[in-house]
């Protein structure tokens, strides 16, 4: 097994994973620690060492709040649950699993990206467990990016420092860093450097949109995958703030924080600088640090430049939960009461399509069709793929829906598939069955087999079709189902969807 090998800044060394036959490198540093004068700075190159650097613990977490600190936080019980995880501004770190026995191997890359709201998250977390996958013969990277006000935050004295950027996005140039580094170094784990697939769920998913259409990452993937936050949003979200509100936000946090100068914030200590932001999101919302259209990494909003076809003209695959919604109407009063608020000028149009004439057909549709923000943002954008006729790449769309999940009545939840398409059941304390475990196996083959070639298709362990996956066709505007009892393709267009296209659109 490939235990040791060499990267441009030296050599390191591996562990075995659970499974002998894959090698396990964690915590490989892919930048210089963002601390001090490197704080709210664009990632530089880390330094060259000697020797062999082990490579056998996950690196520290980004700079958030204590994972399983709140015990409402749903997802403290779900794979955030170790209090006492390591946490530190210098966090840049990635973790590769590999199968390779030797560094000539050429095995495609999945290079994956957390989600978080952009607020928290880690490479870490035990749903990104990259062994099941790499035993496919593909290779793993996760990696860890600066998240909140050490990721985002924009400032006039930034721009005044570096007028033609970068100065601000530094979480996503992590990102950029980060593909850089498998670029010039995944060879020597027996990668591919040419076959690269970026991939990420929610915030990860908005990442992959951004990274689709930004200049700076051309030539460092040849396919993508988004979940659960990706497609296309024009006027589905609410689009991204411009250099001049993203500067003002930042302002407005020096103020609140207390702190006058630049350089005083960096010279903060890292967790009052993070006591001084859990403060101001509390006024101003949880995610009022995001992405910025800076005029470097974002030239324009990434769903208007998808719409008209600014985007990498590459393989996508995308798709969401079927319990991404919260908040569903109770009554059909209800349901009619919040069409008529949202949507003034179409509402009759849109009641008309919807036909929703029970409470249960009403909740399904709010669920699955055009009111799951998700679904149709990523309608909208395989629609726009075929608007473009980018027939030579195909776009794969997908609706996880299992009957079950079980130990609570949470439902298909946001982020409920990570379990199942890295295969990683086994960690959770879900009373998973057999059935979950089948889908799990299948869905790890889809993802995998994309990887691979850009086609999700292929055979299960035992030599059996899997259902085919049929992409996403002016033909057949359908996507796969996936269930536990029954995998199928179901149509993904309905009247009201098609009703919600145009008025999105128009």
């Amino acid at each position: 097994m490939l235990r040791e090998t060499l990267t441009e800044y030296g050599y390191v060394r591996g562990i075995a994973a659970a499974d002998p036959r894959i090698t396990a490198f964690k915590g490989i540093p892919y930048a210089k620690a963002p601390v001090g004068e490197l704080r709210f700075r664009a990632p530089f190159p880390p330094d060259s060492w000697e020797g062999v650097r082990e490579c056998k613990d996950f690196g520290p977490i980004p700079m958030q709040d204590v994972p399983g600190g709140d015990p409402n936080d749903f997802y403290a019980k779900e794979w955030h649950v170790d209090p006492d995880i390591p946490m530190s501004e210098d966090c840049l770190y990635l973790n590769v699993w590999t199968p390779a026995k030797r560094p000539d191997e050429k095995l495609p890359v999945l290079v994956w990206i957390f989600g978080g709201g952009f607020q928290c998250g880690y490479s870490s977390e035990m749903e990104f467990d990259g062994e099941r996958m790499a035993r496919r013969g593909i290779v793993v990277v996760t990696l860890n990016y600066r998240v909140n006000i050490f990721g985002l935050l924009a400032h006039k004295e930034l721009s005044s420092e570096n007028p033609n950027g970068p100065n601000t996005n530094f979480g996503l140039l992590d990102q950029i860093a980060a593909l850089q580094w498998v670029k010039k170094n995944i060879a020597a784990f027996g990668g591919d450097p040419d076959n690269v697939t970026v991939g990420g769920q929610s915030a990860g998913a908005g990442c992959v949109l951004n990274h689709i259409v930004s200049p700076l990452t051309d030539g460092l993937f040849n396919k993508a995958i988004m979940q659960s936050g990706g497609g296309l949003r024009t006027k589905a979200f609410l689009p991204l703030k411009n250099k001049q509100e993203a500067e003002q936000l930042g302002e407005e946090f020096f103020k609140f924080a207390g702190i006058k100068s630049l350089a005083e914030a960096r010279a903060m200590d890292a967790k009052e600088l993070f006591n001084h932001y859990v403060g101001f999101r509390e006024k101003h919302g949880y995610v009022c640090f995001q992405p910025w259209i800076d005029g470097y990494y974002l030239t324009e909003d990434p769903s208007e430049a998808v719409f008209h076809g600014k985007h990498k003209d590459i393989p996508y695959m995308l798709g969401q939960t079927s319990g991404e919604q919260f908040g569903i109407p109770n009554s059909l009063d209800d349901f009619e009461k919040f069409i008529r608020m949202r949507y003034p000028q179409d509402a009759e149009r849109i009641l008309q399509a919807a036909n929703a004439d029970t409470v249960e057909k009403m909740q399904e549709l709010y669920r699955s069709d055009a009111f799951n923000i998700r679904t149709l943002a990523n309608v909208l954008f395989c629609k726009t793929q075929l608007i473009q006729k980018r027939t030579s790449n195909p776009t794969y769309l997908y609706y996880f829906a299992p009957t079950t999940i079980p130990g609570d009545n949470a439902g298909a939840f946001h982020s409920s598939e990570l379990w199942f398409m890295f295969e990683t059941l086994a960690k959770s304390t879900r009373p998973f069955n057999g059935k979950h475990y089948d889908l799990a196996h299948v869905m790890c083959n889809y993802w995998t087999n994309f990887v691979k070639n850009g086609n999700p298709n292929g055979v299960k362990a035992d030599g059996s079709p899997m259902v085919e996956w049929r992409p996403f066709t002016e033909e057949e505007p359908g996507m796969l189902c996936l269930n536990e009892d029954n995998t199928r393709m179901v149509p993904a267009e309905s009247d009201l969807m098609r009703v919600m296209y145009d008025i999105y659109l128009k």
